[in-house]
């Protein structure tokens, strides 16, 4: 039986987005810091899906009985910068840099680079540490393409500068609601929710 599930961020967007995609799960779902859990985790792996492990683990080895621990690793993939800045996007130009000042200078590196050579993709790889101490993951993917200026207020991180087509705005220009149906981790977060049906009540 799982008590409730634990998701290994500080980050009060992800929890929301988190909570708007599994909330019908009927388990309490709380963060970190709600379950009074603090770890300095080093993200040492080479994928997103190790980094996700990493911190799912490290989280569960501190949770109590019955709590499910899930982490998320996501980046931002540009083709033309050979997927930079990829697994390292959190931690690009510094930990403590202003998604703004990274978001001038991605678009910076891009000048001149034309639309068909702007492709990019937000990628989402979320780990669950069962009770029983084993690990699902999964992945998902949007695809998209690298603005020539920050546009949108909502959304966070690196979501000003990548530009959905189909969509024709940014991912910081969606509703929530809109940005849950097609973004990355809401992607990666059905496909988990999907894992977990019948595990929850076993």
């Amino acid at each position: 039986m799982i008590k409730r599930i634990i998701f290994a961020t500080g980050n009060a967007g992800k929890i929301r987005e988190i909570k708007e995609i599994m909330g019908d799960m009927n388990i309490p779902i709380i963060s970190m810091k709600e379950a009074g859990i603090v770890s300095d985790i080093e993200e040492n792996g080479t994928t997103y899906e190790e980094n996700a492990t990493i911190k799912a683990k490290a989280v569960a080895a501190l949770a109590e009985e019955g709590d499910l621990v899930m982490a998320d690793d996501s980046g931002l993939e540009i083709d033309y910068l050979n997927k930079e800045p990829g697994i390292y996007s959190a931690r690009y130009l510094g930990e403590d840099t202003s998604y703004r000042i990274k978001n001038r200078n991605l678009i910076d590196r891009l000048s001149g680079v034309p639309d068909e050579k702007r492709t990019a993709r937000f990628v989402c790889a979320i780990a669950a540490v069962l009770p029983d101490g084993k690990v699902l993951t999964t992945r998902g993917v949007i695809e998209g393409r690298i603005g020539y200026e920050e546009a949108g207020q909502g959304g966070f991180g690196y979501d000003p500068i990548f530009y959905v087509p189909e969509l024709g705005k940014t991912t910081a220009e969606l509703t929530e609601e809109e940005k849950n149906d097609v973004s990355h981790r809401g992607r990666a977060l059905r496909a988990m929710k999907e894992e977990l049906k019948g595990i929850e009540n076993a």
